[in-house]
This record gives structure tokens, sequence and C-alpha cells, in this order.
């Protein structure tokens, strides 16, 4: 199939590069040899999954620390998938040329709620039943992880588990367990696997029932020692985690072509709309020493010429001004770089940008999220103007020509006077450029439409629909301002995003005939199509809009089958400072807030030097008394 692949196939598709394999650093284990073999499967273009950190994690620490194999998979683009049904050929991985059928456990990463059209895609592709339920003895384990799993609900008709957490820390006591067990029937082999390991969701071990009104009523396990609950795997010390010295150096151009070094993991600055923030809590560091020793590894066994420093939120790491004058110091007379992800707005960030880009200076990144402070202090965005200000000027003066500001619209209690402070924030940051450049300054802004998500204090609110949106939209549009650029995220598509991320077992039909329907690669712009897709929930006579209402303190949600450690109390009270307008402050430079995290997972709570944490006992009490 290679030869045939290479010889016909390849050349009649765009970048061909991404179906090749034989990478720089790329690890081909002896089939034969191997106990299980398992192929790490994600669902978009290689350029976007060769940039994921969670695969290059899984790949080195499967093949270079344990007897199982992993190799990669990524969903083909259109004009190559159309060459494959036509010439039949399977979807395989790129180590191998296996076709995935071959391999005992196709495991996905969920970035995105929009990618599962396209999981479906490479099942099939792949020629492994796209429904749980078909699959018979000899077909792989179909299993996902990553963010979109907190809420796996949706997508339960086409996996025969979840791993919940940091993919390193159960993955590879998953393998191991599958080993063990390997000669045991399907059920019996998913029923071990989901009652010996923590963290495992088998969702055919559950049953659910609904009421009247359509609301969640019961969900249970249908056999003895299956929790009724599963909660997430941590990684509690980062320093003596996996991590990758050797990462694969792909042929082509990735949307992250360079070393990158994972920081720290998870956020303590308590965003109320952020997913993230709030699963992955709770706040652990590397530190400095090993970061260091990885970048030493990793530039000397790739050759890349830049580093990125990756979290949540960079510019917390309590090291990060040492690590960047390091940095900085050791590789930058060999022509090495030092890049930071999206910047904090504070004159710190400003200063630290202009160490790391003292020859040429472009365009920095900043996050508002927010036109005033009154919404800022609901979603506990804890800046001010003045920050941004300051940020902006610093910037300028430092000789930066551009800034792009990050925003959300849509946001719970969201007025036109919020609209209006986006515009003016513009304005006066396109003001303080053009007073320190001989030339004008480009402003742009980035538009998300805001999304509530399962697992937030926000997972209750309702999310606007497609018309309020496109109103706001308008009414920004109304007033341009020169040289300042706003661009907006599709409306539909957010609200699409809205229903996968706060829906149930119902939607698993409506996927499948969208997916029959020839949607796939929903993410992209050109691809997507909402008209099939509500044709797909007419046909079974559900209202999408049913997914992006506001919902009750009391109501059941199909999420709470995961524990992530944050309770409901501190959810429900963030929830109801919001509406307040009240802000919560940063824990590692406060008291603690009690979202309960720390002592779930037996951690001492993150906080900075010199920084006294107290426990609020009325909070912790009750986290207490809801755990038990």
């Amino acid at each position: 199939m290679k030869d045939r692949l290479f010889r016909d196939i390849l050349p009649r598709v765009s970048k061909p590069v991404r179906y090749i394999g034989n990478e720089v650093n790329m690890i081909k284990k002896e089939w034969d040899q191997s106990h299980i073999k398992m192929v790490f499967a994600f669902p978009d273009v290689y350029e976007i999954g060769m940039s994921h950190i969670g695969g290059k994690i899984l790949y080195g620490l499967i093949n270079e620390t344990t007897p199982h194999l992993m190799e990669r998979s990524f969903a083909p683009w259109p004009d190559m998938e159309g060459l494959m049904r036509q010439e039949n050929i399977p979807l395989y991985a790129l180590e191998s040329f296996r076709p995935l059928s071959d391999f005992d456990v196709v495991g996905f990463s969920l970035q995105y709620e929009l990618s599962i059209t396209n999981v479906l895609n490479m099942l099939d592709l792949g020629g492994i039943p796209v429904k749980s339920k078909e699959r018979g003895p000899q077909d792989p384990i179909v299993i996902a992880g990553g963010p979109v799993v907190f809420n796996p609900e949706p997508f339960t008709d086409f996996f025969d588990a979840f791993l919940i957490g940091d993919g390193e820390e159960i993955t590879v006591e998953f393998l191991d367990c599958l080993y063990k067990h390997r000669n045991l029937p399907r059920e019996e082999l998913l029923y071990l696997l989901a009652s010996e390991i923590e963290g495992v969701y088998v969702p055919s071990l559950y049953t659910v029932a609904y009421r009247e009104d359509g609301t969640l009523k019961e969900m249970r396990p249908i056999r003895e020692g299956i929790p009724a609950r599963v909660r997430k795997r941590l990684v509690h010390d980062l320093d003596n985690s996996y991590y990758p010295d050797q990462p694969i150096v792909p042929y082509m151009d990735i949307v992250h072509d360079r070393a990158v070094l994972e920081v720290m993991r998870g956020c303590q600055r308590a965003c109320r709309f952020c997913h993230a923030g709030m699963v992955y809590r709770p706040l652990r560091e590397k530190s400095v020493a090993v970061v260091k020793k990885q970048a030493e590894a990793q530039l000397k066994n790739t050759g890349f010429d830049e580093v990125s420093l990756a979290s949540l939120s960079t510019l917390d790491y309590s090291g990060v001004n040492e690590l960047v004058k390091h940095l900085v110091e050791t590789y930058a007379d060999k022509g090495i770089g030092v890049s930071l992800p999206s910047l904090r707005v504070d004159a710190f960030s400003i200063d630290l940008a202009n160490e790391v880009q003292k020859v040429r200076k472009t365009t920095l990144t900043l996050a508002p999220e927010a036109g005033t402070q009154r919404l800022r202090d609901v979603i506990n965005k804890n800046i001010s103007e003045d920050d941004l200000f300051k940020a902006a000027e610093s910037a300028f003066k430092s000789g930066w020509m551009g800034l792009k500001l990050y925003f959300m619209f849509g946001l719970p209690t969201e007025t036109n006077e919020d609209l209006d402070g986006i515009l003016d924030l513009l304005n006066r940051v396109k003001g303080i450029g053009n007073r320190y450049s001989h030339r004008p300054v480009q402003i742009r802004a980035s538009l998300a439409c805001f999304v509530p998500k399962a697992h937030t204090p926000f997972q209750w609110q309702s999310q606007a629909t497609i018309a309020e949106l496109d109103d706001k939209r308008q009414y920004m549009l109304k007033h341009k301002i020169k040289n300042v650029k706003v661009s907006f995220h599709d409306s539909h598509v957010s609200f699409l995003e809205g229903v996968l991320a706060r829906g149930d077992r119902r939607l698993g039909d409506i996927i499948y005939l969208a997916w029959q329907k020839e949607c796939k690669f929903d993410g992209w712009s050109e691809y997507f199509k909402f008209d099939t897709w509500m044709e797909a929930f007419a046909n079974f006579k559900i209202d999408p809009a049913f997914y992006t209402r506001a919902r009750e303190y009391g109501e059941l949600f199909p999420w709470d089958v995961i524990a992530t450690g944050a309770s409901q109390a501190y959810l429900r009270l963030e929830n109801e400072r919001a509406k307040k307008g009240i802000s919560t402050p940063d824990c590692r430079m406060a008291d603690c807030v009690g979202c309960g995290v720390c002592p779930h997972f037996g951690l001492a709570p993150f906080h900075l030097p010199n920084q006294p944490v107290n426990l609020p006992a009325d909070i912790m009490t009750e986290n207490i008394k809801e755990e038990a």
C-alpha cells in the first residue's frame, strides 16, 4: 500500500508531506514485539495535530518507557479522502502504514467539540464501525481524552471509553490493564478497565433517564464496582513526569513550528468563562532548572530556532523572569528566539516582551476580554483600563508597531454600553500608539462569541442567540475606527459549539446523521454546513436551543458524572458573585477561594513566596460535605 500511495496517490493531493511519515525523531517500534498497539488519532489536519503538546508527550511516553507501541494518524484533507475512498485505501498510521483497524486501541484527542464529525470520518476511513455497539471482538477499543471529554455525553455512541484528566497519568495504566486482560470478552474487558482504573469512564455501563421537560432525571451505573462519578486523573509533580527530549520534527510548517516547553499546568486566575482554567486545576509549576534542561535537550535534538513557553497563563509562571533571561542569554547568539503567548495586560509583560524581541517588534497580543470594568468584574478578569493603557504605552514607547486585542461578546449581563466600551478602548489604544509612532500603528481586535461551558461558574447561564449576536456585531460595525480592524467569530459556529458543549446522549443520533450528510471539518469555515446540522436536529424533532438555555441550580447535568475536584458550592458562589459584579482574587496572592480542588487531590495550595494562605472555613466545610 505504501508504494501505491507514493506512486499513484500522493502526487495528486495538496501538501502530500502530511501523509508520508518518516520525520526526524519518529519512533518506529517492532510490531510483533510490542504488547498493546495504539494509534494516537487527531481529528484535524497534520499541521494542527502535530502542534499539540499532549500528543507529543504521550507518543514519547508510550514508545520510550513501555513495551507498548504508539503510532499517529490525522484527518486527511478532503482531496486526500476522496482519493482514498475512490482507490479503496484505508486510513493508516504514519509509522507502519497499517490501517487503523489493525490496532488494539484507537485514541482520539478531543480539543474542540466540532471535531466530532472528523472522528466519525476517521473511524469509517480506518475500517472501524463508527458506533461502539456495532464493534465486535476483533475491532479496536476506541477511546478519547482531552478537554472536551469533561462532558463526554454527546459523544458516547462512538467511544468505548473516555480517559478523564492528564493523559500521562492514566494512559500507561490503561494499556497495561488492557494487556493483562487481553483475552477477556470485550464487555468484561471494558468493565474491568472502568472498575480498576480511576479516571476511566465507560458510558455503556451507565443508564440514563430523562424527565418530560427534557432535563436529566437520573444517571447511574448498571453494575457494582463502577463509580457513580468518575474522578479526573492528575499529575501531581510535573518535574518528575515524562516530557519529550526528542519530539518529532515535521518536514512542513506546522501551526507551532518550534520547540515547546510546558512551564506549568492549570491556572489560578479563576476567569468565570474559562473551561480550561477550571478543569485543569490545580496550578502546578515546573522548576526553572528542569525547564532549562528540557530546553537544552529539545534544541539539541531538533534544530528548532525558536522556543515557546506554553501554559494557560505563562506570564504568571513564578520563574518566568529568570527563565526568559537564561534562554535569551544562552541562545540568542545562536539565532534562537523565545516566544511568549498572549500577554497579561501590565507593564511587566511588555518589559518581558521587549527582552525576547529586541531585534524586530511586530505585533503584541493582549486579552482584555471585555470593554468595561463592570463586565470584567462579572467575568472575573482582574485587570483595569489603566493596566491596559499603561501596557499599550509601554509597548509603543518600546517600538512595537501593532497590538492585537482579544475580546468576547454575548457575555452575561452585557449591554450596548459594554460594546461601546470595546470601541472606546480600541480608539484610545490607537491614540496612544499614534502618539509614540512616526507612522500609523495597526490595531486589530478579535471578538469571540461567549459559549457557556460545563464545570464553569457560567454553566447555568444562557448563551446569546444567533440573532442577538448578529445584532451586537452590526451595532459595532456601525462605528468603524480608521486603522483598527475588527473581526468576529461566526455566531452559527459558536451556537453549535454551545449545543455540543452542554449536550447529552440524545445528540448522538444527530451527530451521526450530520456526518452521513457530509458534515466534516466543521471548525473550518469553508466546510461548515450549518443548515445541514439544523436539518439533522429537525429530523429527530430536537430543538438545539434546549441546550443553550439558562439552567436552574437544582438541575442534574449530563456532565455531573465527571468529577473535576471543583465543588458545585464554589461554582454556584462564583455565579452569584458574577451577578453582583464582585470579583474573586488570584488565590496565589490572597486567601484560598475554597474551590475544593487542592484538598480533593491531597495537594497543598500553590501560592507565591511570602503570601499567606488561609482557608475559608465555611466554604471548605460545605465542599467537604458535598463530596461526602
